[in-house]
């Protein structure tokens, strides 16, 4: 009968203090849990998110590279004994091409012209376009940054001669974040963008991660 009576009481006494405090540790550790993993589910998707922006803008890089080189008369096989219209400014000549009526354009890779861009840029110089996406004729070549945030691979850029068997590096290009090859029989040249990014402004260990992005393309004169 007094041992009913003892356990009626503690039940009625509810939790002791050793079990509050053991059922609020576990519920902080499970809404950490909970926590990291939307924090790691928000770093990835901010990852991929960069990613597919950044193709994209390869891509659409490449794109307007290939259509210059497509409606060049040729290119030069040697752009470092070329001058620009808009001058070098230090950076290294990659692409020159030679237009009908004496026009050029040209690409070059290197340091921004101002603080606003990221890492390494590629620069064109050439006409700009009218309503119509054709080159201006009444315009003077203007120089713009292409695309930004290039970066120098690790080693020489080996996919050129996957692309275009026989085709020789344009001014050393093959380390620079924009690279260059041409066959100068064919006329044909190869290129290739790569990028760097760090890791996402935000905590955790997946942000670790270094993202490397690359796009090649060939293009010859029309």
């Amino acid at each position: 009968m007094a041992s009913v009576q003892a356990s009626h009481k503690r039940s009625d006494a509810g939790f002791s203090l050793v079990e509050l405090l053991l059922a609020a540790s576990l519920g902080l550790a499970l809404c950490g849990l909970m926590l990291q993993g939307l924090l790691s589910d928000g770093i990835h998707s901010q990852r991929l998110s960069r990613l597919y922006r950044e193709r994209s803008n390869q891509r659409r890089t490449l794109e307007l590279v290939r259509s210059d080189v497509e409606r060049a008369m040729a290119v030069s096989a040697h752009p470092e004994m070329e001058s620009s219209a808009c001058g070098w400014a230090g950076r290294k000549p990659v692409l020159h091409l030679a237009l009908d009526g004496g026009r050029s354009i040209s690409y070059s890779v290197g340091a921004a012209p101002s603080g606003i861009w990221r890492g390494q840029v590629l620069m064109r110089c050439g006409p700009a376009f009218d309503l119509y996406g054709q080159l201006s004729t009444s315009v003077s070549p203007q120089n713009r940054v292409v695309i930004d945030g290039l970066a120098k691979p690790d080693g020489v850029w080996n996919g050129c001669q996957m692309l275009v068997p026989g085709a020789e590096e344009l001014n050393g290009s093959g380390r620079e974040g924009f690279a260059a090859c041409l066959d100068p029989v064919r006329q044909l040249v190869a290129m290739r963008l790569f990028q760097v990014f760090g890791p996402v402004p935000s905590g955790g260990g997946d942000s670790a991660a270094v993202q490397r992005i690359s796009a090649e393309a060939t293009a010859a004169p029309g």
